[in-house]
């Protein structure tokens, strides 16, 4: 499927697309892939099923626990959520079709700085040739997500070290005693 700029930006300011949310535990899908295999062919069912129908895409795996973390699929032109869809303009040329691809995309405050990662998953073409393939990616993407969640620590915040007036007026007069 192709889609030009200004049909991707009505679809998606209008929520003109399938929208899926599942809600899991992550003791209910910890670290096995068998587990997470059913999530995963339920998303890629749904992203073959949106190609099909000439329909963009948003299903979500929520997975809720200690570190909760939101996986999900896109399909986009570019790997930007649709929650940024309005800078999708800064990158393409109005008048003209693009291919539409899979983006899997993490959200968890145990991630990264930002709390999120894209990433291209497939393709059309890839989805609709060997869409088994794409959900063992799709797996392993979300126990390579998984465990970088649960490992996951947070950078030391930097503490600039503020002198204050009295600790200059200190040194000061020290100085002047010299």
């Amino acid at each position: 499927m192709k889609i030009n700029l200004e049909d991707l930006n009505n679809k998606i300011e209008n929520q003109d697309y399938i929208q899926d949310l599942e809600t899991v535990k992550y003791g209910d899908i910890s670290k096995s892939k068998s587990k997470i295999k059913p999530y995963a062919e339920k998303m890629i069912k749904e992203v073959a099923a949106a190609f099909k129908h000439d329909s963009l895409v948003q299903t979500q795996l929520a997975v809720t626990g200690q570190r909760p973390v939101t996986f999900a699929l896109e399909t986009n032109i570019i790997n930007l959520p649709y929650s940024n869809y309005k800078k999708i303009v800064n990158f393409f040329e109005e008048g003209q079709e693009y291919p539409l691809n899979v983006y899997f995309e993490t959200r968890s405050d145990y991630v990264n700085v930002s709390h999120f990662r894209i990433d291209q998953l497939a393709t059309e073409e890839e989805v609709e040739k060997d869409a088994d393939k794409v959900v063992d990616q799709l797996v392993e993407a979300i126990i390579e997500k998984l465990t970088v969640v649960r490992e996951y620590e947070a950078p030391e915040k930097k503490t600039a070290k503020k002198e204050t007036k009295k600790s200059k007026t200190a040194k000061k007069e020290i100085k002047k005693k010299k």
